[in-house]
Formats: C-alpha cells, sequence, structure tokens
C-alpha cells in the first residue's frame, strides 16, 4: 500500500514518515503542485529493486532462470551446489 502526501505536509512530518516508510515498507508519493514529484521508500526496499533490476538485465542470469524454470517443469531440479555457483557468478558480476 502507498501512501500520496503533499510536499509541506511531509515537511511537517517528515521523522514520522521516515519511521513508518522504514518499518512497515510503504511507499510514500510526494506531491508537489498537485503532481507527483518523489517517492519515499524504505533503503532495503530500494536495495531489492535495484537488485531486482539487475538480474532482470542480465542475459546470462535470466537464461539460467528459464532454464531452472523447465528443469523443475521436467521434475529436474537443481542442486543446492547448483543454485550457490549461480549465486556467485551473479555477484562476482554485481562487484
Amino acid at each position: 500500500m502507498s501512501q500520496v502526501l503533499s510536499l509541506s505536509e511531509v515537511k511537517a512530518r517528515f521523522s514520522e514518515i521516515v519511521e513508518v516508510v522504514s518499518s512497515t515498507h510503504e511507499r510514500v508519493t510526494v506531491t508537489r503542485n498537485g503532481r507527483p514529484a518523489v517517492v519515499v521508500v524504505s533503503a532495503d526496499d530500494l536495495e531489492a529493486i535495484e537488485e531486482t533490476l539487475s538480474i532482470l538485465s542480465d542475459p546470462a542470469a535470466m537464461q539460467a532462470i528459464e532454464e531452472g524454470r523447465a528443469a523443475i517443469a521436467a521434475g529436474d531440479a537443481s542442486t543446492r551446489e547448483d543454485l550457490e555457483a549461480l549465486r556467485d557468478r551473479l555477484r562476482a558480476r554485481s562487484a
């Protein structure tokens, strides 16, 4: 769920909004002159979004995901070691 608040309201309640966003993972859209200007999200949520975008933009990672889905559908699931190796490759690429 997300809230839409005016910039003046966010200024007046900033500490409270930061606490709510960081503890509930709720987004707050801040409007200026009635139009959305920015969105406040928790640092954890931003990191998760960035990691997801990194994976989605990596053709090799997406191919591995699709291969994994096909293997699962065929009843041939990957081992823990396979998943750990993929994780290590993805971490090395993003470093």
